[in-house]
């Protein structure tokens, strides 16, 4: 079983950044492809950024070239850096492994407003 905890969100003005972390406990971590979802108020669950275990990433084309997603296999954690913030970014941030039926975490909430 994997668990999540994510932290780093916040409220930010439109142009600024963030640094969401999460932490994952259980085994496998370095095996395994992390993503961040994020969910916005009435909209369902969005996959914006996935690595490999082999570092490599793909991105939503609503978020590439201003986030970044990374991870550290010693410690099990990724993270996502988060620049040039739009106000459609607002919403809570998740991350997620996959291949397995995990439960999801809390989240991190990020508001983007002025």
């Amino acid at each position: 079983q994997v668990q999540f905890v994510e932290s780093g969100g916040g409220l930010v003005q439109p142009g600024g950044s963030l640094r969401l972390s999460c932490a994952a406990s259980g085994s496998g971590f370095s095996l395994r492809t992390m993503a961040w979802f994020r969910q916005a108020p009435g909209q369902q669950r969005e996959l914006i950024a996935r690595i490999f275990n082999n570092g490599g990433a793909i991105y939503a084309d609503s978020v590439k070239d201003r986030f970044t997603i990374s991870r550290d296999n010693a410690k099990s954690t990724v993270d996502l850096q988060m620049n040039a913030l739009k106000p459609e970014d607002t919403a809570v941030y998740y991350c997620y492994a996959f291949g397995g039926n995990f439960s999801w975490g809390q989240g991190t909430q990020v508001t983007v407003s002025s």
